[in-house]
């Protein structure tokens, strides 16, 4: 029997929709999302950017934790979705179902962004104390975990480790064995990626990960990975602490946000022209410095590769 699809919801960056009982089918949009509004201006082809690295670092990682991808081929979506082909190849990710843990699964290498703010009023992030009189975009002395809520409203809040704990509870683990399970994984995750960011010239300082659990039990990595949405990608040869970097990721936007006379609230402010090709631009040099592949290639043929 050809499973159903049915569209479940549109969220700030993607369409999800249910094919049969047990598979998702995850569109990326050319939307974006800053300061947890969706802006009303596109960003042109930046869902390819995003599906096309998240495929790249699925495989790429798939040696440290099992993930959700199914396929990325159109063709593996029920008859009906045939006259889609063409919207969906590049954008789609088929995915097995999981159940996704209500944490954002955050890792730092640098001290930027929230964290930063943190550090500077506390001199700790997430519970965790660190050094005095560190400096903005300061690399740490290793990466640490800081795991964050998810807000139905409103913006994600950082929590403890011990948090943490209290808040992933499995059947059949003992107490605290799933949350060390998912530091352990985060932090490999982002060692791994880390280092093949380096290799191309580009710093980590930090991601968000997704996990969830199969119906087995299994840590699962889901949603999409290291990706100038969920990461901040910066220019390894200009790195200078102090301040903010030059980036490959979400913070051109956000720093011309920060000029505008906008209170952080929807509706947003229309993005001018030279914003919506800065930041393509720097999505796409992040896609080809990373997967050392031709972005305008997998526009036209779907394929990572020179």
């Amino acid at each position: 029997m050809t499973p159903a699809v049915a569209f479940i919801r549109s969220g700030k960056v993607r369409d999800l929709y249910a094919v049969g009982a047990d598979r998702l089918l995850l569109v990326a949009s050319d939307r974006l999302s800053a300061f947890d509004v969706v802006l009303p201006t596109p960003v042109p082809d930046k869902g390819m950017v995003l599906t096309g690295l998240s495929r790249f670092w699925f495989a790429e990682t798939a040696g440290i934790v099992p993930n959700h991808l199914i396929a990325t081929d159109p063709a593996a979506l029920p008859p009906s979705w045939t006259g889609r082909a063409d919207e969906l190849r590049g954008r789609m990710l088929l995915c097995r179902r999981v159940e996704i843990l209500p944490v954002e699964c955050v890792v730092r290498g640098y001290l930027a962004g929230g964290g930063w703010k943190e550090y500077a009023a506390t001199g700790a992030v997430s519970g965790i104390r660190l050094a005095a009189g560190l400096r903005e975009a300061e690399r740490l002395p290793a990466p640490i975990f800081t795991p964050s809520t998810k807000a139905e409203a409103g913006h994600d809040e950082p929590i403890s480790f011990d948090a943490l704990v209290d808040l992933l509870v499995a059947p059949g683990r003992e107490a605290g064995a799933l949350a060390e399970e998912v530091r352990d994984v985060a932090l490999r995750l982002f060692a791994h990626g880390a280092a093949a960011c380096a290799r191309a010239g580009i710093l980590l300082a930090d991601t968000k990960f997704e996990l969830g659990l199969a119906g087995d039990g299994t840590l699962v990595l889901a949603d999409e990975v290291l990706t100038p949405d969920s990461s901040r990608f910066w220019e390894a040869a200009a790195h200078a602490p102090g301040g903010p970097q030059r980036s490959y990721d979400k913070q051109y936007v956000r720093d011309w946000l920060e000029r505008q006379a906008w209170d952080k609230t929807d509706p947003g402010p229309a993005l001018p022209d030279d914003v919506v090709a800065g930041t393509r631009a720097r999505y796409v040099e992040a896609f080809e410095r990373i997967t050392a592949a031709s972005f305008a290639r997998y526009l036209q043929e779907d394929v990572i590769a020179r």
